[in-house]
């Protein structure tokens, strides 16, 4: 990869604040403008955006307030480019290391317009910052189909959730009576088992009745006999034989024993209220059972989601990310597995730079504003891994500490403002 173009120098006059700043930052790591505030520091990361990043950058008021002198901007490069705005119109002047000549295009293929506004990227929403991660290494719409894939199976898996809950909830409610059959019962089989035992019952009586019969007969031939003494033989013999059928009879109704019909006319009188407590019975274990199946179903859609995930996770460990540790989770840039507001301020400025950087690798700088809201610690940690990178930044501090590069007083260097104020080498109104 080309090596990233820097700032070598910049020179600035007239710009908003400042009345003359010449500054040489260093080629990598934590360049701090300090200096207390209203005193031009923000007007110098202005100026740079306007002098790199074109008219979209330009000042509501660039000219410093009470000059007559247009503003003058020139910033060397390190690939060798010289950039100006100078005259009354600000008028951009593009020169490249062999003279010729060049406008806004050349600078735009190498300057990343994030880089001049580092602060806007970072106080976007986390669902901004993601998008821009995931169109820098080319997974967003890929990422996207999968959490759209996600998202449906998991409303799908909320939904068989729910439904499996109201199925249990509706089984327990569900009474249950233990003393039943498990199926119903059927009115008409009770009516042919009674029919049957009927006349299972009514041939006993018959039989009964022959005996009877018989006896009577008997009877009846035993006085003949007595007083038919002229008969007896023949009456004899027909005695004989009416004996022989009786105890033939009463062999055939000896072991004869009548069942009762009061169990099933009990069950004929209860069996709506039997098969009441069945149908209840049968309802309730299709209810588990439907729970069952929905708890089923909740559990394979729990597996397709896991699946889901798992592809998305690989997707994004698979992607050239910026950054190690860079992820996106639920639609959120994550760094270490920590989301935005869960990161240290110098976890957030590396996640940015990084970001930035892979945006337009050919550019090797950011421009930050106000790091007064970071310690020193944090200052340090960031500075020494921009310096790791090959990275250079120029930020300003509402500071006049050892950290910062250079101080910033009333629209000058402070170390030229004390050498002006002992020689004086200005007039008015020239700079």
């Amino acid at each position: 990869m080309d090596k990233k173009i820097t700032i070598n120098s910049l020179e600035l006059e007239n710009v908003k604040r400042i009345k003359a700043v010449t500054i040489t930052p260093t080629e990598k790591g934590l360049n701090i403008i300090g200096g207390n505030n209203r005193q031009g520091k923000t007007s110098v990361l202005d100026s740079i955006a306007w002098a790199l990043g074109g008219e979209n950058f330009r000042p509501s008021k660039p000219t410093r307030e009470g000059s007559t002198i247009p503003p003058y901007l020139k910033i060397q490069l390190s690939n060798g480019i010289v950039v100006e705005r100078k005259g009354k119109n600000s008028s951009l002047k593009v020169t490249d290391p062999s003279g010729k000549k060049a406008g806004q295009t050349l600078l735009d293929d190498f300057i990343e317009k994030l880089a001049l506004n580092l602060p806007k990227f970072m106080n976007s929403s986390n669902k901004e910052k993601a998008n821009i991660l995931l169109q820098i290494i080319g997974v967003g719409e890929q990422l996207a189909q999968y959490e759209m894939q996600e998202k449906e199976l998991y409303q799908e898996r909320l939904t068989v959730g729910r439904i499996a809950d109201q199925k249990k909830k509706y089984a327990k409610e569900q009474i249950y009576y233990a003393d039943v059959p498990d199926d119903l019962i059927s009115p008409q089989d009770l009516i042919n088992q009674q029919q049957e035992i009927l006349a299972k019952n009514g041939e006993n009586q018959r039989k009964r009745e022959r005996v009877h019969q018989i006896e009577y007969q008997v009877s009846t031939l035993e006085q003949e006999y007595a007083s038919l003494m002229k008969q007896i033989e023949a009456k004899k013999m027909e005695l004989d034989k009416a004996r022989e059928d009786l105890s033939i009879a009463k062999m055939d109704a000896l072991d004869l024993i009548d069942q009762s019909t009061d169990e099933l006319e009990k069950n004929l009188a209860d069996i709506e209220e039997t098969n009441r407590k069945v149908r209840a019975n049968l309802d309730k274990q299709k209810a588990e059972e439907d729970a069952k199946q929905y708890d089923e179903q909740y559990d394979s859609l729990t597996v397709k989601i896991e699946n889901v995930r798992k592809q998305k996770m690989d997707l994004l460990n698979h992607a050239d990310l910026p950054l190690p540790g860079l992820s996106v989770e639920d639609g959120e840039l994550t760094y270490n597995g920590n989301k935005w507001d869960g990161m240290s301020g110098s976890d957030q400025l590396k996640v940015s730079t990084a970001i930035v950087r892979k945006l337009n690798p050919k550019c090797g700088f950011v421009l930050l504003d106000k790091l007064e809201q970071m310690d020193l610690d944090t200052l340090n940690d960031f500075g020494q891994w921009l310096e790791n990178e090959g990275l250079q930044a120029i930020a300003t501090r509402v500071s006049t500490g050892d950290e910062c590069s250079i101080i910033i007083e009333d629209g000058m260097v402070k170390q030229v403002q004390e050498e002006v104020k002992e020689q004086p080498k200005w007039k008015a109104g020239e700079f």
